[in-house]
């Protein structure tokens, strides 16, 4: 059930979901951004703040409400300040994309992958990179590029790892048709 070309399914067919709904509507994306990041720090406080009264010591309590007290404040900034809130969502996104571009060319060498497999991740990890760095050299593009970029990145993200999930389907059937039957 969670084997690998099924989870690699699952990814590819979200991406593709996610990068038609960015593209279709990138205004609503980058606001549900900013507002999920608001949910989210929100729900952090509250947690860290439940964790400084779980411990029996002084000093991690004061750690703890400190960190909540962050949580709070990001949360109200981004829904005070949703513009800054969307630059620095696009920063930490030009981020993520060049970490996770640099770690799919990285795969392509790492294992014993077929041609193909090779080049749908360079293929990813390109596209990847040269998204990080667009936004790195214009983060002012603002948030409805942003969103349609990221659809963009999504949709040829997801594709290429439907067709990986396939061929690594295919891979496996083939090792399975391969081995010997025990007797």
């Amino acid at each position: 059930m969670l084997s690998s070309p099924n989870v690699l399914l699952a990814r590819g067919l979200l991406a593709v979901a996610l990068g038609v709904v960015s593209v279709a509507w990138p205004g609503i994306t980058v606001g549900a951004f900013v507002i999920l990041f608001a949910v989210y720090a929100f729900m952090t406080a509250a947690t860290d703040s439940a964790r400084a009264f779980a411990g029996d010591r002084v000093g991690p309590v004061l750690g703890w409400l400190l960190l909540a007290l962050l949580s709070l404040v990001s949360g109200v900034v981004a829904l005070a300040w949703p513009g800054i809130t969307a630059l620095v969502l696009t920063i930490w996104i030009a981020a993520w994309a060049l970490t996770t571009g640099a770690m799919e060319i990285g795969l392509a060498f790492q294992r014993g992958e077929s041609a193909g497999e090779r080049t749908l991740f360079l293929l990813t990890g390109a596209v990847a990179i040269v998204f990080a760095f667009s936004l790195f050299v214009r983060p002012d593009i603002g948030a409805a590029s942003l969103a349609t970029v990221f659809g963009l990145f999504s949709l040829v993200y997801g594709v290429s790892a439907v067709f990986a999930s396939f061929e690594e389907r295919r891979h496996r059937t083939d090792q399975s048709r391969r081995q010997p039957v025990g007797v």
